[in-house]
């Protein structure tokens, strides 16, 4: 099997003997970022250009086998291309290099292939084997959703048709940025994948309120696990160590998991787990719009009340999450707090969740809800001016401060399973220090 190389490509491959270090190993191409709130997880507002420093490095992790060529087997050529706007089945295969008139028949009129037309969406690479003289061998074309493509093959004369899951291979990647305007400009300028992104955020959101905490010049990096298939990016898998440095304070996630068991968490060196018992925020993407204050004009009675909460601007259907495990004390509807939800937590631990929408589906009293759940839904219910959520962090049942109440940690690793911690988590800690120090070395 071979590949027909453009001259572009063979430009570049004698750039790449001249210039080596330009290069990383492995194949890939930068993934489509289609997060579009770039105001959530901002620092103050700000006039300077965003400046981000960045270094990618890539590992590939338990490549499959190449399969022996069969002496028998026929030479065959390998062509990729993405879809591009107003594409058509015919100008598609064209430019993969398929001459066979029956080929292209076949894919525009066949029911089988039917999928191909009903989603020939810009951007999606298609791979084309062919024949020495152009002829249809096989082609794979990714459907839309799940992992997942249609295989066309031509044996004997013959067409077939299935749909299977696409092979997929995970690489390791490194990157780091520094906030110049907000969490996701910063990440949107080192292509990080607004999953993992997101992600960060999260493993570090017991530590840092990304609402109120960012400030210019706070510095991360960030381990993750990217899937690729046929050589591009698929999804963002799972983070396995980051690093935050917020207002001068350096905070290091290292992911472990005690069996193979796909469960874990994630912990600071000193084996603490960063997941405290409660998230600060109800909200992954919101803002403060009214704080806890023991007087304030109330937008509706117009007089001056306390507000013993938080408020959390967000679109109507918004999803809100439960800070903390625990049990539904209450749900339904409450006077000005329209549907509302309190959950009842370890000790002497509540939390309260208001104006809502509608509520998740299994959320009722006496059920359990883990963090991270969503309950609820952001709304206008109750006596609200406009769409968002009521937040109230309780303790024996009285309102405090959530965003300066101190939160209890969870429980740390025992003793015994320091050793294996520190063994599984050595190269993490050592990849993180790498990506630091070069850095380190740029900004100089």
């Amino acid at each position: 099997m071979k590949f027909r190389k453009p001259a572009i490509l063979t430009q570049l491959a004698t750039y790449r003997e001249r210039n080596p270090e330009q290069f990383w190993v492995g194949a890939g191409i930068g993934a489509v970022s289609l997060f579009g709130m770039v105001a959530a997880f901002a620092v103050a507002p700000d006039s300077s250009q965003l400046s981000v420093t960045q270094r990618t490095v890539v590992e590939q992790l338990d490549l499959p086998k190449s399969t022996p060529a069969v002496a028998s087997q026929p030479e065959a050529f390998v062509h990729q291309e993405r879809v591009q706007r107003g594409d058509t089945i015919a100008t598609l295969v064209a430019r993969l290099g398929v001459q066979d008139t029956d080929a292209v028949n076949f894919l525009r009129t066949s029911r089988e292939a039917a999928p191909i037309n009903r989603q020939m969406r810009p951007g999606k690479t298609v791979t084309a084997r062919t024949g020495a003289g152009g002829e249809l061998v096989s082609l794979s074309f990714p459907l839309n959703g799940a992992e997942r493509e249609l295989l066309v093959e031509k044996n004997a004369g013959k067409y077939s048709v299935k749909e299977q899951t696409q092979p997929t291979e995970t690489r390791i990647l490194m990157k780091s940025g520094e906030i110049r305007s907000s969490l996701f400009a910063a990440t949107d300028s080192i292509g990080l994948p607004d999953a993992a992104a997101i992600q960060m955020a999260d493993v570090f959101g017991g530590d840092i309120d990304f609402h109120t905490d960012l400030r210019k010049g706070d510095r991360f990096s960030v381990v993750y696990e990217m899937v690729y298939s046929r050589g591009e990016p698929v999804r963002a898998g799972r983070i396995l160590a980051a690093e935050f440095t917020n207002q001068g304070h350096t905070y290091k996630a290292l992911f472990y998991q005690e069996k193979d068991d796909g469960k874990g968490g994630y912990y600071g060196s000193d084996g603490k787990p960063l997941r405290k018992a409660f998230l600060r925020s109800p909200l992954e993407f919101s803002r403060v719009t009214s704080g806890f204050t023991s007087s304030r004009l109330h937008p509706i009675l117009h007089t001056m009340r306390a507000h013993k909460g938080v408020d959390y601007g967000a679109p109507i259907g918004t999803g809100v999450r439960a800070t903390a495990d625990g049990t539904v004390q209450f749900q339904g509807r409450q006077g000005g707090y329209g549907n509302f939800v309190v959950l009842k937590h370890q000790g002497s631990f509540s939390t309260a969740y208001g104006h809502l929408k509608g509520f998740a589906s299994g959320v009722r009293p006496g059920s359990r809800v883990h963090q991270g759940d969503v309950i609820g839904y952001v709304g206008m219910t109750g006596m609200t001016s406009g769409p968002h959520l009521h937040y109230e962090f309780r303790i024996a049942d009285k309102q405090v401060n959530p965003l300066t109440v101190a939160l209890p940690s969870a429980v740390p690793l025992a003793k015994e399973q320091m050793a294996a911690f520190r063994t599984r988590t050595t190269t993490l800690t050592a990849q993180l220090d790498q990506i630091r120090g070069l850095n380190l070395a740029q900004s100089n």
